[in-house]
């Protein structure tokens, strides 16, 4: 987790400086192992930076190679920037650091717009073109590197957290009412590119946006999904699907396992998580994982932790198993940092719990992998069934 921000200015005024610090420093949560601001013309870029690539100097944003004439920052993680470092090279391209941002910028250099194509990750980008004086902001096929955009007198601003914009001034900062909308309809969630606040949109996932110095601004989704079943899915039986699914579990834990610190694991004990370590052990790379858990005071009869859950993964593939016991007293003070860490308003019963097992999991590990996520593409919600089961949804609702 990195934070990126920007100034680009349209009016011939030069970008402030002193306003990108300002945004990097509301990025400091972000990235704490370092930052920097490059300003030149008409475009000002910052960066903090978490080292998780290349933990050298030499990995250091805003990253300029002058030869080429690009300056880039980049939040994200590339799974495969090995393999297109290698092919860069073998193109001629030479390299001066060992991380997966200078593989973006280069890979940029070499395939233009068509880069993320080929990217394997998650990703927020900007990269600013000395010849031609464009910006191009990209964001990755699902969205997970959050990028936000305001238009602001003569020119516009980027950055990775809503509150960083804000905090640059020079915003309308009144209530979004088609967000609101959003909000209040789908249990929190405000679909891009709009945001709570007026004046500051998202850029959508998979979308590129090409900003020229005169302020001209085209934008492109270079990715959709489709959920159409083809002739050859149709025709496969459950067995051959369930090896297709396991294999594609096993690669996507193998990707994220490429770091150049520890990668730890969110274990509760549930199916989601204790399947990520069992996955781990048969790459036989569980051993050298940390696991986390997080439990609360019991309330009555019902248990506020799921321990001994975890406890029987972490035994069984050897893990060094952490256990994180939160006190009710923590909760009510760590309530406005909870809130002040988010990029916009959430609703969520586990909020501050999620936070405060962060906080205590960030003391011995940068990243971590969890279960998230799955009960969204596995369908795993209670109300999953009776929403298949359903021929008219909204009429059952209704």
């Amino acid at each position: 987790m990195c934070g990126i921000c920007g100034e680009i200015r349209f009016d011939g005024a030069a970008p402030s400086a002193a306003r990108v610090e300002t945004m990097v420093n509301a990025l400091a949560s972000r990235g704490p192992d370092g930052w920097g601001i490059d300003v030149k013309n008409h475009v000002a870029l910052g960066q903090r930076r978490l080292k998780i690539f290349d933990l050298s100097e030499h990995a250091h944003q805003p990253m300029v190679d002058s030869e080429l004439g690009l300056t880039i920052v980049h939040n994200g993680a590339i799974y495969n920037y090995r393999e297109l470092r290698a092919e860069l090279e073998a193109m001629g391209y030479r390299f001066f650091s060992d991380g997966d941002t200078e593989v973006v910028l280069k890979a940029f250099h070499a395939w233009g717009e068509d880069f993320v194509h080929r990217m394997n990750g998650m990703f927020a980008v900007a990269i600013s073109v000395r010849e031609t004086g464009q910006v191009f902001l990209a964001r990755d096929r699902l969205g997970i590197k959050p990028l936000y955009l305001a238009t602001v007198p003569g020119g516009v601003r980027f950055a990775s957290t809503l509150p960083a914009l804000v905090q640059a001034g020079n915003l309308d900062g009144d209530i979004n009412p088609v967000a609101l909308h959003h909000y209040l309809t789908f249990h929190a969630v405000v679909p891009p590119p709009h945001t709570i606040v007026r004046g500051v949109e998202k850029v959508p996932p998979a979308t590129i946006v090409r900003i020229d110095k005169r302020g001209n601004r085209t934008s492109r989704r270079y990715w959709q999904a489709t959920f159409q079943r083809s002739v050859g899915d149709a025709a496969r039986d459950f067995d051959e699907w369930k090896e297709m699914v396991m294999e594609s579990l096993r690669q996507s834990v193998r990707r994220r396992m490429i770091a150049d610190v520890e990668v730890g694991v969110l274990l509760s004990g549930g199916v989601d998580s204790s399947l990520l370590v069992g996955l781990l052990a048969e790459s036989g790379m569980a051993a050298q994982v940390q696991t986390f858990s997080v439990g609360f005071e019991s309330v009555g009869d019902e248990p506020g932790d799921e321990f001994v859950y975890s406890d029987v993964i972490a035994c069984e593939f050897g893990t060094t198993h952490h256990r994180i016991f939160v006190d009710s007293q923590r909760l009510l003070p760590a309530l406005p940092r909870c809130i002040e860490a988010m990029s916009e308003p959430m609703v969520s019963h586990d909020a501050v719990g999620f936070y405060l097992l962060s906080e205590e999991v960030s003391r011995h590990v940068k990243v971590v992998q969890s279960g998230q996520g799955a009960d969204e593409v596995f369908g795993g919600y209670h109300w999953y069934p009776p929403l298949m089961e359903s021929h008219d949804p909204v009429a059952d609702y209704a």
